[in-house]
């Protein structure tokens, strides 16, 4: 369901991205080229800060917004998902926020305040509130990591992860194109 929020902001959709039908696009979302956004999905970008202004939720090309996940923003604070970018089944980010290109974002996972660099993968479980990750950085499943967290102590994303990161995202890359063609079927 694509919606405007209550401040007048509709959803812009790229063409070429698919968006199931039971997912909820509401507000200021920019979804850009070939962005996969699975059931029953939720972006919504609606509150807006003491001005009254809100920056947009931003879905970058390539990306795939897996099944139950929920996007959503913290009194109009801007929210950018990279290139490339997959977050898993039922992860929550929640703005402020901006993920890097190429990041893996595990299933149940949850992103608050926080940002990712490039290249990024946290596993399924974790959460991540508050800390600011380089690119490069591997959280294990079940870690959280917060403001005061020793990066130090984080490890370095490996091939294997860096692989399945990128098989990830171009499975679903195949699936917009898929589903774009199953649509006239209905």
């Amino acid at each position: 369901m694509i919606r405007k929020n209550p401040s007048g902001d509709l959803p812009e959709i790229h063409e070429s991205s698919y968006v199931d039908q039971t997912a909820i696009i509401c507000g200021k979302v920019i979804i850009e080229e070939n962005v996969f956004v699975g059931p029953y999905a939720v972006i919504r970008a609606d509150e807006v800060d003491a001005n009254g202004e809100m920056d947009p939720i931003i879905i970058g090309a390539n990306s795939n917004i897996q099944d139950g996940v929920v996007i959503h923003s913290k009194s109009g604070a801007a929210v950018t998902i990279g290139k490339n970018t997959s977050i898993a089944h039922r992860s929550i980010v929640h703005g402020p926020c901006e993920v890097g290109n190429n990041v893996f974002i595990g299933f149940n996972s949850v992103l608050f305040n926080c940002t990712l660099g490039d290249g990024c993968v946290v596993r399924h479980n974790a959460v991540v509130d508050g800390a600011h990750l380089p690119e490069g950085f591997y959280v294990p499943s079940t870690t959280q990591l917060g403001a005061s967290t020793n990066l130090d102590d984080i490890p370095r994303v490996n091939a294997k992860a860096s692989e399945f990161s990128e098989d990830v995202a171009r499975t679903n890359n195949e699936l917009v194109l898929g589903y774009k063609k199953l649509q006239n079927e209905f």
